[in-house]
């Protein structure tokens, strides 16, 4: 086993200081609203990226800028890039609108006293469709906010649900940048991905459901006053849904998604047919920071593998986890971390993809099982910490609602993901990995 050289990890620990530092200046110290979210992170990887630039003299600039072609050229970042655009032209066609109709649907035909839980479904099956748990949030809160006033559940129940149901779909979702990311990074087909991650998800799920359940029980429930809806928008999303389970081509499902969504949007008067362009436009430009990370990221990487950084980092970890269950361990543990450090899954995922992939070949798990627990451990991490986009979303349109509630008070509500680190916990060390077919 190779020791590496631990120095050539300074571009990360650069990056860790800069984007870590700030943030916590920003939101701590300085009160700013969304602190770590006002600091441009592809600036950080950039000043990252330069500083692994002028280690190791003993390569040209132009060899490092060979390097990073190479690693910027791989199939599967190209491929990672065109599903973000791809899919952020989906969500730009189609819109949000449905969050809202599948919400008040079920509210309509579910007695009221089981309304937090239809939250946490509605959040889930909104995720999953989106393929964005921060978007279903911000739709999705008001929607929970208005449930606990008029039917009188705790604000923190309500708001930790929302949180929950979205990491759940978000976790899930074949269109979500994670799944993208992991997916891609792994060299693993989605289907493979989706059936080992439902597999643990939905146990987790349905378990915080029934805390919910128990959680609700107790409390004086009133009516609801439902507004009216239309459900045909959600068309698109089942489709792409659709698609996606049965294993059809990602590329052709978004099509499908984007022609159908086009179609429907015109016909209900949702989009005008001179902004329909426009609004595929705002989605393509919505993926330009997470697109931006996974190009800056795959350079910054192969400099970094080539100057026996990942064989530091690999040879440390090896002496702390042993054993292929301790291998997954020490994979997810390592996306978290970076998790903890960006506030953001999906860069912890892009970040931690190269080291989790070696891992994987030395310790023996298949690609599908890295993508899962890459997938998970960070949504497991960006679900429960305070300074996360989930969470300042939340509490951002609480706050403008005229509700005064925080981080700490929503905390011991957030159900799934608690219960998803303990179901991910069991599948590695108690319940047998299932063959690959």
């Amino acid at each position: 086993m190779q020791k590496g050289n631990p120095r050539a990890l300074l571009p990360i620990a650069v990056f860790l200081v800069i984007y870590l530092g700030l943030g916590i200046l920003f939101e701590y110290v300085m009160h700013i609203p969304m602190g770590f979210y006002n600091i441009p992170i592809v600036v950080a990887f950039l000043i990252a990226l330069l500083v692994a630039c002028l280690q190791n003299r003993e390569l040209s600039f132009d060899e490092k800028l060979e390097l990073m072609g190479k690693g910027v050229g791989d199939k599967n970042i190209i491929t990672m890039i065109l599903i973000f655009m791809t899919a952020g032209a989906f969500v730009g066609v189609v819109g949000r609108s449905s969050a809202d109709s599948v919400a008040y649907f079920l509210l309509s035909i579910i007695p009221a006293r089981f309304a937090v839980a239809v939250l946490f479904v509605v959040s889930a099956f909104v995720s999953l469709a989106m393929g964005t748990s921060v978007g279903t949030i911000t739709l999705i809160t008001p929607i929970a906010l208005s449930v606990s006033t008029t039917a009188g559940f705790s604000i923190p129940l309500c708001m930790g649900t929302v949180i929950g149901g979205a990491m759940f779909g978000d976790n899930l979702s074949f269109i979500s940048d994670t799944t993208i990311a992991a997916c891609n990074g792994q060299g693993c087909a989605m289907q493979d991905k989706f059936r080992e991650n439902f597999a643990i998800a939905l146990p987790a799920a349905l378990v915080s459901l029934v805390i919910i359940l128990l959680s609700s029980a107790s409390q004086q429930v009133q009516e609801l006053v439902i507004p009216e809806y239309n459900l045909v928008q959600i068309i698109p999303y089942l489709l792409v849904l659709i698609g996606g389970v049965i294993g059809m081509n990602v590329f052709v499902v978004l099509l499908v998604g984007i022609v159908t969504g086009s179609i429907i949007m015109l016909l209900t008067g949702s989009t005008a047919a001179t902004s329909l362009l426009a609004s595929m436009g705002s989605g393509v430009s919505g993926m330009f920071e997470t697109s931006m990370v996974a190009i800056l990221v795959s350079a910054l990487c192969a400099l970094i593998r080539q100057y026996g950084g990942f064989d530091a980092l690999l040879y440390t970890i090896k002496r702390i986890f042993r054993g292929k269950k301790g291998g997954q361990l020490g994979a997810g543990l390592l996306v978290g971390a970076m998790d903890i450090a960006t506030a953001n899954n999906t860069v912890a995922i892009v970040m931690a993809n190269p080291i989790a992939k070696e891992m994987a070949q030395d310790y023996g798990f298949t690609p599908r099982k890295t993508a899962s627990i890459l997938d998970t451990f960070s949504c497991i991490f960006q679900g429960v910490i305070p300074y996360g986009a989930q969470m300042l979303v939340a509490l951002s349109a609480a706050h403008e609602l005229g509700f005064q509630v925080t981080a700490f008070e929503i905390m011991p509500c957030l159900f799934y993901p608690y219960m998803l680190l303990l179901s991910t916990l069991l599948f590695i060390f108690v319940i047998p990995d299932r063959k690959q077919k």
